[in-house]
């Protein structure tokens, strides 16, 4: 059944107070942790009542536990639009670069939500988020790679870590590195591309076979 003008208004009323919702909470839990935050700080900056995060998310816990999913929803929408298996394994790796540095590029704070994660509850809620639906993809790519020869013999799961780490760590110092050269905006167009084509390189060089 056809929704009616004013039940798609509705429709997207509730999406617009779960996104604004959803915004402030990442803010507060990606300065706080769950364990510091409050409802009531997250209400005030989303410009709600607190009865209003109820009606959506229950409680702070289903909240954090929704904050938590949004970015690996996101990116899971995103990668699975890349179609990686009509690609080579070299290009296929090369998008998957591309994407996650574009994506930390665009939510550089979700870094520090991950680090209160991992500080705060041993990710204790991380494992809740079925990250490894997103790791499947990349370790998907490495082993066809390896099966095709084009990549060297390689351990996946730690490559895996390895190849995020060389997209990610740059976004997670950002706050104490800007610093280190102060006439860079290291989040800029420009400094975000040159990191992309660097790590495209620096892990192509690391993984490819040589022989």
């Amino acid at each position: 059944m056809a929704r009616s003008p004013s039940m798609k208004k509705q429709f997207r009323d509730a999406e617009a107070t779960q996104k604004q919702i959803l915004d402030a909470a990442e803010l507060e839990f990606a300065k706080h942790g769950i364990k510091g935050a409050r409802m009531s700080d997250i209400a005030d900056r989303a410009q709600i009542t607190t009865a209003t995060i109820h009606y959506y998310f229950e409680n702070k816990e289903g909240l954090y536990k929704a904050v938590l999913q949004r970015p690996v929803n996101e990116v899971q929408a995103m990668v699975s639009q890349l179609k990686l298996d009509d690609l080579s394994p070299e290009d296929a790796l090369k998008q998957i670069i591309r994407v996650a540095i574009a994506y930390e590029a665009k939510n550089p704070r979700r870094q520090m939500l991950w680090f209160q994660e991992a500080s705060q509850n041993q990710g204790f809620y991380f494992k809740q988020s079925n990250v490894e639906s997103l790791h499947e993809h990349l370790i998907k790519v490495l082993n066809r790679g390896m099966e095709a020869g084009c990549f060297r013999s390689l351990d996946p799961v730690l490559t895996l870590t390895h190849i995020l780490s060389v997209c990610i760590f740059y976004f997670t110092v950002h706050e104490n590195w800007k610093h280190l050269n102060s006439g860079s905006d290291r989040l800029s167009k420009e400094m975000v591309e040159k990191h992309t084509e660097a790590a495209i390189k620096f892990i192509l060089a690391a993984v490819k076979n040589s022989t």
